[in-house]
């Protein structure tokens, strides 16, 4: 009950903030506050409905390592998208034709906040963190990235391997990020900084989705194995090298700090086997 509970509060903010956006029409100054806007109400419900439903404090959301959490996010974030994008543009798949426009990069970044923000929310804070206490973090990690990827299905330009390199790359790391902290603010700055980073700065679409311009006029050709073809450089196959190469980090971090989740019944055997 508590699932479908935090899923329709969370995901009610999520349509309300998408409606809102669709309404300003891209309008830049007006994107930002409303995208903020979304970011800072999608936090806030969160832990209202946590708090009502759990009855405990919501520390996933703590204000407190916030601001670090979410800087090393999405330098992380920006930090993989410069390296595939550079990888690609090597191979001759991306290229800069011109300067883009800074007032759409304001667009963009106040949109990418509220769409990075609800996701994480939904997907790792509500979905994942739920269904790891039942089934475990792998059997959750491999659930919500299947959820995840299959959701990018109805993108445009999406394609069944385009939903499961999004499943992969974004869903598993993602996820991944969530165990080894045991916050949101890394998740969410890592989500911020790759599509940001994608549409705001490099000028590419992100999901297959159109957007104004970026600071930079990009522009994809070549085998869509490389580029991602129209959907994005998401669905490159680097970027799905470089998601699997940053879970595996993830996780070694999680198995370190000892915050991997067992099945509860793994977990409730191994425990009637103490003395």
């Amino acid at each position: 009950m508590r699932l479908l509970k935090q899923l329709g509060t969370a995901g009610l903010v999520a349509l309300a903030g998408t409606f809102v956006v669709g309404l300003v029409d891209w309008n830049p100054p007006l994107t930002l506050v409303v995208g903020l806007a979304t970011a800072v109400l999608s936090l806030l419900t969160y832990a209202w409905v946590v708090r009502r439903t759990e009855r405990r404090t919501p520390v996933e959301v703590a204000l407190q390592g916030a601001a670090g959490g979410i800087g090393r996010g999405i330098l992380i974030g920006l930090a993989m998208f410069a390296a595939v994008i550079a990888t690609i543009a090597f191979q001759g798949g991306y290229e800069v034709i011109g300067w883009g426009s800074a007032t759409g990069a304001l667009a963009l970044f106040g949109f990418m906040a509220a769409a990075s923000v609800t996701e994480e929310v939904i997907f790792r804070g509500i979905l994942f963190r739920i269904i790891e206490g039942r089934v475990g973090t792998w059997g959750a990690l491999a659930l919500t990235s299947a959820l995840f990827g299959a959701m990018h299905l109805f993108n445009p330009h999406a394609t069944v391997w385009s939903s499961l390199a999004i499943g992969i790359q974004a869903g598993a790391m993602l996820a991944a990020a969530y165990a080894a902290t045991r916050t949101l603010w890394v998740p969410i700055g890592v989500h911020f900084g790759w599509n940001f980073a994608g549409a705001g700065i490099f000028g590419t679409a992100v999901s297959g989705q159109s957007a104004p311009d970026g600071l930079l006029d990009g522009a994809m050709s070549g085998p869509a194995a490389i580029s991602g073809g129209e959907f994005g450089p998401e669905a490159s196959l680097y970027s799905v090298a470089a998601g699997v190469a940053l879970t595996i980090v993830f996780l070694w971090l999680a198995h370190r700090r000892g915050r991997l989740v067992a099945p509860r019944k793994r977990a409730a055997a191994a425990a009637t086997l103490v003395p």
